[in-house]
């Protein structure tokens, strides 16, 4: 039973990683490839799932135009208002929603949410669940007709 919460934590602190990695590789255009040998080097990696942190990193990187394609049509406003932190984190929530099919919608926006909470702007965890959700409507049909 252990098992599976220790993988969930690894993640989250995965998804932290890959959110400041996000944030820095927007703000320095450093590569993504730099940017992870800076992140494994500055931080300790021991209960982060590393493989979890290179994939999110360099999925949403090597895509990023797709991505915001695909959550683009739920914002209530133009791409370029986004805040660095609300951009990054829907592409990544994006990313995990189209990609990551082992992660459940819900536990991909849950997370988005928490680091919304903690990273971005005061009501900034209200708007990304709300985008999240309508993207995931679109890429998660099967898994949420299934709810029904």
């Amino acid at each position: 039973m252990g098992q599976p919460n220790a993988l969930a934590a690894q993640r989250r602190k995965a998804r932290h990683f890959g959110l400041q990695a996000l944030y820095q590789w927007t703000l320095s255009g450093a590569s993504a490839t730099d940017i992870e040998a800076e992140f494994r080097i500055d931080n300790d990696f021991q209960h982060t799932d590393g493989e979890y942190f290179s994939a999110v990193l360099k999925g949403v990187v090597g895509d990023v135009d797709s991505l915001e394609a695909l959550f683009s049509p739920a914002l209530d406003r133009k791409l370029e208002e986004l805040d660095p932190i609300e951009r990054n984190l829907l592409r990544l929530g994006t990313f995990e929603l189209r990609d990551r099919i082992d992660v459940p919608y819900k536990v991909v926006i849950n997370e988005a949410v928490a680091l919304a909470k903690k990273f971005g702007a005061t009501d900034s965890h209200r708007y990304i669940n709300g985008v999240l959700d309508k993207v995931s409507r679109d890429l998660r049909t099967v898994e949420r007709a299934q709810e029904d």
